[in-house]
This record gives C-alpha cells, sequence and structure tokens, in this order.
C-alpha cells in the first residue's frame, strides 16, 4: 500500500529533537520550523482525518478512479494535492507529475502558493501554477495546479498534455465548462494518448456525489468528516430588498457598530455591485467611532488578478477584513478569518442563446447548494455558534426599510460568535432555486466545444459522455457556424484549417479572423487586436470627469472600435505599461498587461506553427482595408445593419433590433454625425438596452465577397438580405463581363499576331 510506504513527516508529530534531522522528500532539504507550524494546523482539517484511507483508496482503486466527497472548507482542495503527491513520489513519478485543475485561474495560483509553503518547497520550481499568460513552472515541478481550461486546451492540442500520474479534478461541483469537458473525454474510449496507468481524482460537494457515481460507475469514494461545531442558521428578511448594496453595506455598518469578532464575507450578483459596495463602505467606514483601526475592505472577483491574495493576509493592527464577491467565492477561496456572512441569495450569469447567437445576462437565484456552501463559510475557526431565525416586521416608511430591516435583524443574528444573515425570505430558495448549479456547458457557445470534440476524433459530438447533455439545437449551430468558418470539411470532419484553428486559445471565429490576418496582411494589427478583445476590451465605465473624457476621446479612432483598441494597445505600450496613465483615462491597467502578454503568447504560437507574419502598418489605407477584410473573414456572422438611419440596427441572422453601447466610439463623438448603416460587431448582449459592443463600420461589397455564399443565402427573409443578394448578383454579372472583355482582348491579340 502507498500509504504504507510513505515515509513523510506528516506520519509522525513534529520532535524538536529531531526535527532539524528531518529531511523534505521532495527536495532533500530539511524542513523549516514553518514547515511544523503549518502540520498542526494541517492535522486540525477535518480531511485530516481520511489521509491513510484516501491513499488507500488511490492504489487500490480498480478502474483508477476515486472521489472525494466533503463540504467547503474542510481543507480537500490543499490537502489532496499533497497526498497524491505523496504517492507519486511512492512509485517514483513514473508515470509523471500531478495535475490539479481549478475552475478559476484565481484559484490556481492561490492555492499553489499555499501547498508550497504547507510542502515548505519552493513555488515554481517543485511545485508550481499554470494559468493564462503565466506559467510559473519548471523541469522540476512535481505539483502542478492548472486551470481547467488551460487543461483542456492542451488536451486538444497536438502539443500533448504532458505526463502525468495523478489528475485532480477539484470543484467538480462548480459544473466548468472544461471541468465537465475532460471527465467527458477521459470517459470516453477513444481518447488514446492520455497516460496509461494513471489515477484520476474527482473533489465535490456531496450535493453532486450521486451523479458523479453514477457517471464514473460507482468508483471508490471517500467521505470527509463534517467540520466539528455547529454552522451558524441562517437569519432570513421576510423580503428582497429593492436595493441589495444599500442592504449588505447597511448590515456590514451595523456589524461594524456592535464591534461583533471576525471577518465579513459578503455575496453579490456581479461586479459592478461589488464595485458599489466597496466604494461606498469604504466611505462610510472610516468616520465610524471604533476601538481598532477601521475595517478593510476588499473586492475578490476575477479581474482582481494576483491582488486576492490581500484576502489571506493578515491585516495591520487587527483590522477586521470585509470580502465582497460574488459566486467566485461559493466553493473556492477558503477563508477561516471568515466568521459571519452576508448573502443577497442572487447570481447574475451570461447565458448563449443559440438560435439568436447572443447572451443574455439574467439574474437569477443561487442554487440550494450554493447557498449551503455560503451558509458553512461562516463557521471560521472557531465554529460560529447556532442562532435561530426571527421573523422582522418592515417599516411602512420605504425609505427607512432597509436600514431598519437590517438594523432589526443585525441585533439577533451579530453574537460574539459567527452569523449569516440571508438578503432574501426563506421561501425564496425553496421556491424558486435548483438543488445544483446549472452546468454551464449547457449555458455557453459550443463551438469552442465542438472544435475540441473534432480535434480529438469524436465524429459526433452528441457521442461524448457527459454529466448533463447539452441541447441539440446548441450543438447542430455550434456545428453550422464551425462549417460557415470552413473548419469542417464536406463528411463534417475537422478540415486543415479547423486543425489550426483548434490551436489557438481564442473563440473559433476570432482564430478564423487571426489566420486570415496572414493573408491580408495586417498580422501585426490582428495579434493586438485578439489580444484587446480577449483580456481588455475597452472601457468599462463612464467618464469621471471631463478632462478623462477629452483623455479618452484621443484615444478613439475614426475607423471604429476596433481600430480603437490597436490604438489604445499601442498608447498602452508607449507609455510603458504605466498604471497613472491607465487610470487618467479609465483603462484597466492589469487587464492591458494580460493583453501584452497574450499577444506575446498568440505571436510565440504563430511561429511554433510557421504562419507568415506581416510587419506594422496601422494607419494606411491599405492596412485599413486589409483589417476589415481579417475581421470579416471571421465575424460575417455578426454584422447589422441601420434600418433607418437613427441607430436601429438589425442583426443579419435573425430579426432582433439593438443599439449601439454607451462606450462605443460612434456615440461618443461630439459632432452628431448619422450612425454607420453596416456594422460588424463583437458581441450582442441582450440586456434592458440590447447592445452591440466592440463596433466598427463595413462596406456590405466585402460582406458579400468574403462570406460564404450559402451563408447568405441561408440568412432570414429581410431587406438586408435581398441588398445583400443584390449585391452578389451585380458583382457576378460583373465578374462575367470582366471575363468576357479578357478573352475578346485574348482572341484579338492571337489575330493581330
Amino acid at each position: 500500500m502507498a500509504s504504507q510506504r510513505l515515509g513523510l513527516a506528516e506520519e509522525s508529530g513534529p520532535n524538536p529533537g529531531e526535527s532539524e534531522l528531518a529531511v523534505n522528500p521532495f527536495d532533500g532539504l530539511p524542513f523549516s520550523s514553518r514547515y511544523y507550524e503549518l502540520l498542526e494546523q494541517r492535522r486540525a482539517l477535518p480531511i485530516w482525518a481520511s489521509r491513510f484511507i484516501f491513499l488507500e483508496q488511490l492504489e487500490s482503486s480498480p478502474g483508477g478512479v476515486v472521489l472525494v466527497s466533503g463540504e467547503p472548507g474542510s481543507g480537500k482542495s490543499t490537502q489532496i494535492p499533497q497526498w497524491c503527491a505523496e504517492f507519486a513520489l511512492a512509485r517514483g513519478f513514473q508515470e509523471g507529475r500531478v495535475t490539479v485543475t481549478q475552475p478559476h485561474p484565481l484559484a490556481a495560483l492561490s492555492l499553489a502558493m499555499r501547498v508550497a509553503d504547507e510542502m515548505d518547497l519552493t513555488l515554481g520550481h517543485e511545485v508550481g501554477y499554470s494559468i493564462p499568460q503565466e506559467d510559473c513552472t519548471g523541469p522540476d515541478t512535481l505539483l502542478r495546479f492548472c486551470w481547467d481550461g488551460l487543461l483542456l486546451q492542451e488536451v486538444a492540442s497536438t502539443r500533448g498534455t504532458g505526463a502525468w500520474g495523478v489528475l485532480v479534478l477539484d470543484e467538480a461541483q462548480e459544473r466548468s465548462v472544461a471541468s465537465d469537458l475532460l471527465q467527458g473525454l477521459l470517459q470516453n474510449a477513444r481518447l488514446g494518448n492520455l497516460p496509461g496507468d494513471s489515477r484520476v481524482v474527482v473533489v465535490t460537494d456531496p450535493a453532486l456525489e450521486p451523479k458523479l457515481q453514477a457517471f464514473w460507475g460507482n468508483p471508490p469514494t471517500v467521505h470527509v468528516p463534517r467540520r466539528p461545531g455547529t454552522c451558524p442558521t441562517p437569519v432570513y428578511r421576510d423580503t428582497v430588498p429593492t436595493d441589495r448594496v444599500e442592504a449588505a453595506c447597511q448590515a456590514v455598518i451595523e456589524l461594524c457598530t456592535k464591534e461583533a469578532p471576525g471577518d465579513v464575507l459578503v455575496y453579490l450578483p456581479s461586479e459592478e455591485e461589488i464595485l458599489l459596495c466597496c466604494e461606498s463602505l469604504s466611505r462610510e467606514v472610516g468616520p465610524l467611532a471604533l476601538r481598532g483601526p477601521p475595517p478593510r475592505v476588499l473586492p475578490l472577483h476575477p479581474g482582481c488578478g494576483p491582488a486576492v491574495q490581500a484576502a489571506y493576509e493578515d491585516t495591520d493592527l487587527g483590522a477586521r477584513k470585509v470580502v465582497v464577491t460574488h459566486w467566485l467565492a461559493d466553493f473556492s477561496f477558503s477563508l477561516p478569518s471568515i466568521r459571519h456572512v452576508i448573502d443577497s441569495g442572487l447570481e447574475l450569469r451570461s447565458v448563449y442563446n443559440p438560435q439568436i447567437r447572443a447572451e443574455s445576462q439574467v439574474l437569477r437565484p443561487i442554487s440550494k447548494c450554493q447557498a449551503e456552501a455560503r451558509r458553512l463559510r461562516a463557521k471560521g475557526v472557531p465554529p460560529g455558534k447556532s442562532l435561530c431565525p426571527t421573523e422582522i416586521k418592515h417599516e411602512k416608511n420605504p425609505h427607512t426599510q432597509t436600514q431598519e430591516t437590517c438594523s432589526g435583524l443585525l441585533s439577533q443574528v451579530f453574537l460574539p460568535s459567527g452569523s449569516c444573515l440571508c438578503l432574501y425570505p426563506k421561501s425564496f430558495l425553496e421556491l424558486e432555486a435548483p438543488l445544483l448549479p446549472t452546468a454551464r456547458i449547457c449555458e455557453v457557445n459550443l463551438s469552442p466545444v465542438v472544435l475540441l470534440l473534432k480535434r480529438r476524433q469524436i465524429a459526433e459530438p452528441g457521442e461524448c459522455h457527459f454529466l448533463d447533455q447539452p441541447a441539440p439545437e446548441a450543438l447542430m449551430q455550434a456545428l453550422e457556424d464551425l462549417d460557415y468558418l470552413a473548419a469542417l470539411d464536406d463528411d463534417g470532419n475537422l478540415s486543415d484549417l479547423g486543425v489550426i484553428l483548434s490551436e489557438f486559445p481564442l473563440p473559433p471565429e476570432l482564430a478564423k479572423a487571426l489566420l486570415a490576418s496572414c493573408e491580408f496582411n495586417c498580422v501585426d494589427e490582428m495579434l493586438t487586436l485578439a489580444a484587446m478583445l480577449t483580456a481588455a476590451p475597452g472601457f468599462t465605465h463612464p467618464p469621471l470627469s471631463a478632462e478623462e473624457a477629452a483623455l479618452r476621446r484621443a484615444l478613439e479612432h475614426t475607423d471604429g472600435d476596433h481600430s480603437s483598441l490597436i490604438q489604445v494597445y499601442e498608447a498602452f505600450i508607449q507609455s510603458g505599461a504605466d498604471k497613472a496613465w491607465c487610470q487618467a483615462r479609465g483603462l484597466n491597467w492589469a487587464a492591458l498587461c494580460q493583453a501584452q502578454k497574450l499577444r506575446g503568447d498568440l505571436l510565440e504560437l504563430m511561429q511554433q506553427i510557421e504562419l507568415p507574419l506581416s510587419q506594422p502598418a496601422f494607419g494606411s489605407e491599405q492596412n485599413r482595408t486589409d483589417l476589415q477584410k481579417a475581421l470579416l473573414s471571421g465575424y460575417f456572422l455578426k454584422v447589422a445593419r441601420d434600418t433607418d438611419g437613427t441607430g436601429n440596427y438589425l442583426l443579419l441572422t435573425h430579426k432582433h433590433v439593438a443599439q449601439l453601447s454607451p462606450y462605443c466610439c460612434y456615440r461618443s463623438r461630439r459632432s452628431p454625425t448619422r450612425p454607420p448603416p453596416w456594422v460588424l460587431y463583437h458581441t450582442f448582449s441582450i440586456s434592458k438596452d440590447n447592445c452591440l459592443s466592440i463596433v466598427s463600420e463595413i462596406q456590405p461589397q466585402m460582406l458579400v465577397e468574403l462570406a460564404p455564399p450559402y451563408f447568405l443565402s441561408n440568412l432570414p427573409p429581410s431587406e438586408s438580405r435581398d441588398l445583400l443578394n443584390q449585391l452578389r448578383e451585380g458583382m457576378a454579372d460583373s465578374s462575367v463581363e470582366s471575363e468576357s472583355s479578357s478573352t475578346r482582348e485574348f482572341g484579338d491579340a492571337c489575330v493581330l499576331q
């Protein structure tokens, strides 16, 4: 048994007399004193009692699959990878290293840092991480934390996945596209190039355990004991507040006033509300008369980048931390210091509609599984105290309703122990919330997924094993879009072009535009545009002052938003990637830095594939035309026409009407001009104003020239389709006349000779 062969320091207590002699088997160096301090904390985790059982199951599992089921905060994400590394070490790493996937890049980064500290190893050497635009691994890396989307891209690529002895799929209950698809590929019998004698560990919340048991054929399951102590009973409001941000802020302020010990975790639906809440709290907690220092307000969302580590750091002089987040922290980012949770009960998600090729921003209740995970966050260390929910009556004055309601609740909730305040009635989740989070693979554009499956030689995407099967119409729409992009051949298999498209970590239409730039000699500009569209798509908020508005207008390009993005990037590089320069213009400095890294990665990939490059020519008339052609080669599906000259755009592929985004350069120009009659857009989102984002003017003749003829024929009946067909017929007649004229000239030349 692997557990019997291991002779690591975890098996015996820290003996002061022998600690200097104990050697870390992973790097051959003596353990530090901090290692033993952290070892005591690890032994206090609920999962520690399952260590030997897990190692035995990992060694003896007949199918090589082990399921680990436990509640959030029990230590699964930090301890399971270390035990898998011990298992691989006992086997001499003959099958390769240990790879651990996470559904969020920030979680992979954060866990790698924590586990390297616990194992007394160097981050970037024995323990590393791989996230978009950042690979902190080396030839000596034995334990690698990886964003699951990146590992999925590696699986699809001809460059291979690298050898791994143990693959840990963590947080399976989050149902990310990559996690579900990786499980499906591992289940599929035709997946031929993964390691043979490998192990797969699937880590999940108990709520998803029955589905995973059935999917994997009842593999050995390790059940993590529940944490000791009683979890706080949530206290509910009797109605949903009209202003969630105000209600959450009032709850935090009341908590700070009562000086209940412990840090606070606030759940709001969206990043916009997170930022509003942080700004409001930062203003309001300063003047409070508190005994200690004012609380430190910290946002936690994907845009935070490495700054997310601030949530784990000890604050100066014992200041309380107030962490404001959303669904990102439902299962990831366990913070032991959290003692109080304020939950809005909602999440804002993008849901793709294949029938209209558009995303909708859907505000919906969280699942019961998520609500339970949020409640468990309040256990803290030590665990919180059990409380009884109390009904609170509202005052009739609507202006004081939110404040007085929260105050009445908080007077009963925020005791010296932990607490969980739900800003919604108990019936809200019982009647409207699903049991489990919705599988993301059922809510996204499946074109990248189908492209990957075709790359894995799975001819029919419906044949792949899925935990939840996507809708047939979503798969059919994805196949149709890939066919339009020439990614499929006449037999429905991946074409040579499709193989190259699958190499890029980009949506298929953007990858096609990048490849087309090789033909139209605008690779340098399309590399910049691809990086910006992926990482830093322009301004995120209205200008805060006239000075900022003027600085923004200086970055706008007359050709539209796409050229403006290129201009922004070039100005950013010329500024020396200066953070103050970005702040003065309302630009996201971290996103622009990420775009710079992504552009370098894309350039390196094109060089590896040996695709032709071109010299910079941005600003010339020829480059302007070439760039439009490259964009249209990939985005002909995303074209709209202004039907009445007032900015009401009818989308070609369906009869939805949309307007330009408030951040579009055509709307921010001073002189009133007629909106461009034909535009190409990057995204269309069904929201309160149905906006087209990242828009540039195009010529319909160019669309007819570059789009597949059968695409134009398949458009729904409209005046726009009729105009395009007339243009196509006129261009065909001109072509015939030109050929006829050339024939006559050739014939005359023969006679003269």
